[in-house]
C-alpha cells in the first residue's frame, strides 16, 4: 500500500483508525482501504452509520453556534477527529472572528492532518494527547497559549466518550476537565446508545463487535448513564436528547431514523 504525503510515517496504515472510519463515512478522503473495510461491515449491521456521524456534526455547528452566540470565545474540542468542512474553529469564528480553538486527538493521522488545516491560523492550534489523561490536555503549551481557563471555555466531547471504558474511568476524566474550568463553561458532548436505534439491540451489536475487533470497543451507555457527565452542570434547554432534537435547524421529523440514534446535550456551570 502506498502511503500518501498526508500520513504520518510512525503510524502503521495496515491498521483501521477510528478517526479514519469517522471520516469515510462523513465522505472524507482521508482514509484508507482497510478503514473502508471495518466501515462497510460495520453498516452491513447498521447500514445508517454515516446518517449518525452526520447527525453528530450538525449537532456539533449548532452547539458551537449557541456557545458563540452566548459569549464564549474559547472551544477545546477533545476527541476531534479530522477537521472537516464546518469545523469548530470555522463555526466559532463566524460570530467571533477572535474565537480561539485548541483540538485534541491521540490518533496521529488526525493530529497531522489537523496541523496542515490550520496552518497559518494564529487561533487555533492541535495537542496531540488523551482525553483519560485530562493533564495532558491542560497543561499543554498549545492549551497555554491559546486558552485562558480563568475564562469560560466550550468543552467539546463529540463522539469520544463511548471509546473510553468504564474500567478508564471516563467520569474522572470529564469532572477533572470540569473541575479545571471557569464557571460559565459549557460541555457539549454525544455519545452512543442502543436506545433510539431504528434496529433491533441484538443486530447493532453486531457493529459493535466491528469495533471490537478492531480494538477500539464502542461502549453503548444508557441515557441515565450518559447524564451522569452532566454533573455540576445545568443542562441547557431542551437538555439531553436525540441529536435531531436539540435546537434544530430543520424539522426532525425530516431526519433519517439512524439520526436519532445516541443522545446530545449542552450543560453549563454556573
Amino acid at each position: 500500500m502506498e502511503r500518501p504525503a498526508w500520513a504520518p510515517r510512525s503510524i502503521d496504515i495496515s491498521v483501521p483508525s477510528v478517526s479514519r472510519i469517522y471520516d469515510y463515512y462523513l465522505g472524507g478522503s482521508h482514509n484508507f482501504e482497510v478503514d473502508r473495510e471495518a466501515a462497510r461491515k460495520a453498516m452491513e449491521f447498521m447500514p445508517g452509520l454515516p446518517k449518525i456521524m452526520q447527525a453528530n456534526r450538525a449537532f456539533m455547528r449548532r452547539a458551537v453556534r449557541h456557545a458563540a452566540e452566548a459569549g464564549i470565545t474559547q472551544f477545546l474540542d477533545i476527541g476531534s477527529g479530522i477537521p472537516t468542512h464546518g469545523a469548530v474553529h470555522e463555526v466559532a469564528q463566524a460570530v467571533h472572528p477572535d474565537a480561539h480553538v485548541v483540538y485534541v486527538d491521540h490518533d496521529p493521522v488526525a493530529v497531522a492532518h489537523s496541523r496542515a488545516v490550520l496552518a497559518g491560523n494564529e487561533r487555533t492550534d492541535v495537542v496531540a494527547a488523551d482525553l483519560r489523561k485530562p493533564q495532558d490536555i491542560l497543561g499543554s503549551p498549545e492549551v497555554g497559549r491559546l486558552i485562558d481557563l480563568n475564562r469560560p471555555v466550550a468543552l467539546l466531547l463529540v463522539a469520544i466518550l463511548h471509546f473510553v471504558e468504564d474500567t478508564d474511568d471516563p467520569y474522572r476524566a470529564v469532572a477533572g476537565l470540569r473541575d479545571a474550568l471557569a464557571p460559565g463553561s459549557m460541555l457539549m458532548l454525544t455519545h452512543a446508545s442502543y436506545e433510539g436505534i431504528p434496529v433491533p439491540a441484538e443486530r447493532a451489536e453486531g457493529a459493535v463487535d466491528v469495533y471490537r475487533d478492531i480494538r477500539n470497543p464502542l461502549i453503548m451507555r444508557s441515557r441515565d448513564e450518559i447524564a451522569r457527565f452532566f454533573e455540576g452542570y445545568d443542562m441547557v434547554e431542551p437538555g439531553l436528547v436525540a441529536m435531531p432534537h436539540w435546537r434544530p435547524d430543520t424539522a426532525p421529523e425530516d431526519e433519517d431514523p439512524y439520526a436519532f440514534s445516541g443522545f446530545a446535550g449542552v450543560g453549563r456551570t454556573a
